[in-house]
């Protein structure tokens, strides 16, 4: 096992939460937006997971970059039940994959991405784990109508559904163009 390189993980720690803030701020634009910004994030969260997981060659990638959001999260007031149990569950689900296939492979970087990817969407599930608590979190902090808005977005699962399967296939691109993009990172792994 080689030794981390912490100015790369550094590094992608702050684009990932670059990332996740992108994700938590679409919803400006519509409830929509904010509401299934997890499925298409994966695409940017692999240029952060790469590096991490390229320079942390064991116990570690995942649970860096999702343990700094989580702290963020807490220190902002943004941390609710569902965030914390879903960024854990799926930080430990990454972390136990990337062991069993191996620190210094990519099938162990690919494989573990694939839950690590579903991150974003720990952090939105207050709407539908608390439907009735996010509706009025919006009309306190929203501009009027906002709630109007997320109502039939909240109300869609069928679509809810279909974007967290689509999450899949866009981890898949995602990491492979970091693949692609980032080749010094995926040489260095076996």
């Amino acid at each position: 096992m080689k030794k981390t390189k912490a100015l790369p993980v550094l590094l992608a720690a702050i684009v990932y939460l670059a990332c996740f803030f992108l994700g938590a701020s679409s919803g400006l634009i519509h409830p929509a937006c904010y509401a299934y910004a997890g499925t298409v994030l994966p695409l940017l969260f692999a240029f952060a997971y790469l590096p991490a997981a390229a320079n942390r060659r064991g116990f570690g990638a995942a649970a860096i970059l999702n343990g700094l959001a989580l702290l963020i999260a807490l220190v902002m007031g943004e941390a609710d039940v569902p965030l914390i149990v879903g960024l854990v569950v799926l930080t430990a689900a990454a972390e136990i994959i990337r062991k069993v296939c191996g620190y210094d492979t990519r099938k162990g970087v690919r494989y573990s991405f694939l839950p690590f990817a579903f991150s974003f969407y720990a952090y939105s599930a207050h709407w539908w784990t608390d439907t009735e608590g996010a509706l009025a979190a919006a009309v306190e902090e929203m501009p009027a109508g906002y709630a109007d808005k997320m109502a039939p977005v909240i109300g869609n699962i069928p679509l809810l559904v279909v974007m967290l399967v689509l999450t899949i296939p866009m981890a898949i691109l995602g990491m492979f163009l970091a693949e692609k993009i980032l080749k010094k990172h995926a040489q260095a792994l076996q």
